[in-house]
């Protein structure tokens, strides 16, 4: 049975993640009340890799909302592309972090698929850093993540939020044609 925390939680992730998907500056405050809200559901459900990504989410939701609307040198941030040099090195280190993490969680607590949740921890931080910093790439990692978080979620019983990040998926590819379009007009501006 889906608890009202779990319906507020995915409520106002929803309209962030809509948001962020519009590239609306909006996307950060009402991202920071739904992190605060999932981090509670998340411990409730021994998801620990989940609750620390939530408190990184709501620090990151602060640099953010400040970057994107003053970051360009006191001007708002542009969408753009990422250098793929830089980017190249996230997937293997990401999969280091992923399994130092997991197994941290895996010999020192009672979490539930450790590593699957270190997974979703360790490839949510660097969709945020990217989405931070208005990477049209972010939505590639972002189908990742939803990927790997809608069987963990369900198999907990978070069916809502399961239901929530297959729709999430869907608006991951719906956001990431729509800022290639962006990316392409102010290209040809």
């Amino acid at each position: 049975m889906m608890s009202p925390l779990e319906i507020a939680a995915n409520g106002m992730a929803t309209i962030s993640i809509l948001l962020a998907g519009r590239n609306s500056v909006h996307t950060w405050w009402t991202g920071i009340t739904g992190c605060f809200l999932f981090a509670v559901l998340f411990f409730q459900a021994s998801l620990y890799a989940d609750v620390v990504l939530q408190i990184f989410f709501v620090v990151t939701s602060v640099l953010g909302w400040w970057h994107w609307m003053k970051g360009a040198q006191g001007n708002a941030l542009r969408i753009s592309r990422a250098d793929f040099k830089k980017l190249a090195w996230t997937i293997p280190v990401g999969l280091l972090a992923t399994a130092g993490y997991g197994a941290l969680l895996h010999f020192f607590t009672d979490a539930y698929a450790p590593f699957v949740d270190s997974a979703v921890l360790v490839f949510s931080v660097v969709a945020q850093l990217l989405l931070m910093q208005r990477r049209l790439e972010t939505w590639a990692f972002w189908l990742v993540v939803n990927s790997i978080a809608v069987p963990l979620y369900a198999s907990r019983e978070l069916y809502l939020t399961s239901f929530l990040y297959a729709s999430y998926w869907i608006n991951a590819l719906v956001s990431w044609r729509w800022w290639q379009r962006s990316v392409a007009n102010t290209a040809s501006i």
